[in-house]
Formats: structure tokens, C-alpha cells, sequence
């Protein structure tokens, strides 16, 4: 079972850079997609089932913003689908999901095997608030797919951009960064928190020492022509989820947004 996760940086605008091509030469059976700005009077045919593929999509309540959405190969059929933080984990507790969930950044889906969730995480670096805003997503996200993990008894696959890289190796100029949303010690520390957990970065279990697979590249410096880049999309599993894996991969090849598609196999049927 291929998956892919990709930030498109807008559905509409990777639409006219070849989405559809991309679509069918990778052929994934489930397709995650991340800042797709669009809502839904704006979806076009062409973009809710592409080539056979089936759609679920999650709006920001302002137009032209975040949203997320998972595609679905012909054949793959989830046992459910669904948007949002909070209804489908029962006994969570959380309180604030409607404050998480106006943005529309986690469209999600149950498996026989796993649930997939396909989640654009919040950017830190307009100020403060913003910064306690994603801070606040992390750790509400946490709760909710460990809750959901433990009430199923089913592994944990999330997908998206994280909006944070990792480690050192996870960008060209850590030094530089180190002050900066997206590489600061209280960001990193949550996806401590999380490997700590025994969840599971599945790039670097097949590509565990190998600098440079960046995934965003700045694009007003042209940074992707000299991979000067970022690493802040993953695939991530709990760890119950580490015998399903086959491959990890990125696919730096593929053009159209800031970021490249990521790719996770699974050893197992659609």
C-alpha cells in the first residue's frame, strides 16, 4: 500500500503545474495533501475525483487558507473518513477543537490495519500567540491520536507538514536557525516527545544517516536550485505500526509547490 503526503502550497494552483500527471505516474492509493486554500464551493470536478480517485476534504473557515484532504485510489475504500480534531476520538476530553479545527488542517481516515491522518500543522512564525497557537495544536494533536490508538487498538500513521525540523541533519543551516520558528528548542522538543513515545520518523528508519532530503525549499532565495532546504514533512507511525513498514522516501523530483511530495509503502494489501 503506497501513500504519499504532499503540501501543495494550493490545490488549484499545483492543478495548472501537472497535478494530474503527478497523480497518475505515482498512482498512490492514498494521497494526503496539505495547504490546499481552497473551500468547498470552489472545488472544481476535476479536483474532487481525479483520474477515479474519491476525496475528503477539510475547509478553513477563511477562504483561500490551510485545508487538508486525502485522496483515495479506485478500490481503496476506508472503513470511514472525517475532518476536524475531535469527534471520532471518543473520551479525549478535549475542549478546544472547534478553536483547531475553524483552520481545517486534519482530514482523516480508519483502516482495517491503521488509522491516517493527513495533517497541516500550524506555522509559528508570525508572532508569539501564533507561536502558542501551534504549540497548543501539538499537544492537543498528541492527546487525540494517542486516545484514539489506545479506545481502537489500531496503529497511528500522520502524515503533513510538521511546520518544524527535527534535527541538525533535518536542515542545510541549523546553526542559523536556531532561533527561528520552525527549528526552536520548544518546537523540537514535541517531536522528542513524540520519538520518546516510540513513534516512529519512518524516513530515517530506511534512510537513517543521509543529510540533504529536504522537503521545503524557500522560494524567493531559489533555494531549491542549491538544496538549501528544510525537512518538515514526515510520515510518522506509532509503534505498534513498525512491522506494516516497507519504504520511506522523498521525491524531490516532483514540482509544482515549496515542498515535495514524501512517500511511505506498506506491507500490506489496498
Amino acid at each position: 500500500m503506497k501513500l504519499i503526503s504532499w503540501n501543495v502550497n494550493g490545490i488549484r494552483a499545483v492543478h495548472k503545474k501537472g497535478f494530474l500527471s503527478f497523480l497518475e505516474a505515482e498512482q498512490p492509493d492514498v494521497l494526503g495533501l496539505q495547504e490546499t486554500k481552497i473551500s468547498a464551493e470552489q472545488l472544481l470536478p476535476a479536483l474532487v475525483a481525479p483520474l477515479g480517485y474519491t476525496s475528503v476534504f477539510a475547509h478553513a473557515q477563511r477562504k483561500g487558507y490551510s485545508g487538508t484532504a486525502l485522496f483515495f485510489k479506485p478500490g481503496v475504500t476506508p472503513l470511514q473518513t472525517g475532518i476536524g480534531m475531535g469527534p471520532h476520538s471518543p473520551g479525549n476530553g478535549l475542549q478546544d477543537c472547534e478553536r483547531f479545527d475553524a483552520e481545517g488542517r486534519i482530514t482523516w481516515a480508519e483502516f482495517d490495519a491503521f488509522w491516517l491522518y493527513t495533517v497541516y500543522f500550524p506555522n509559528g512564525k508570525k508572532d508569539a500567540l501564533r507561536l502558542q497557537y501551534k504549540l497548543d495544536f501539538y499537544e492537543a494533536f498528541w492527546q487525540m491520536i494517542e486516545t484514539q490508538r489506545k479506545v481502537s487498538g489500531k496503529p497511528v500513521i500522520f502524515c503533513g507538514d510538521v511546520n518544524t525540523a527535527h534535527q541538525p541533519i533535518d536542515l542545510a543551516r541549523p546553526k542559523e536557525n536556531e532561533k527561528v520558528s520552525g527549528f526552536l528548542p520548544i518546537e523540537r522538543a514535541w517531536l522528542d516527545k513524540i520519538t520518546d513515545a516510540g513513534y516512529i520518523d519512518t524516513l530515517r528508519v530506511f534512510h537513517p544517516e543521509v543529510p540533504a532530503l529536504y522537503t521545503w525549499w524557500d522560494q524567493l532565495t531559489r533555494a531549491r536550485d542549491r538544496n538549501v532546504g528544510w525537512r518538515i514533512d514526515y510520515f510518522f507511525t506509532s509503534p505498534d505500526a513498525r512491522p506494516l513498514l516497507k519504504d520511506a522516501n522523498t521525491l524531490p523530483m516532483v514540482m509544482g509547490s515549496d515542498h515535495c511530495p514524501i512517500s511511505l509503502t506498506l506491507a500490506l494489501g489496498s
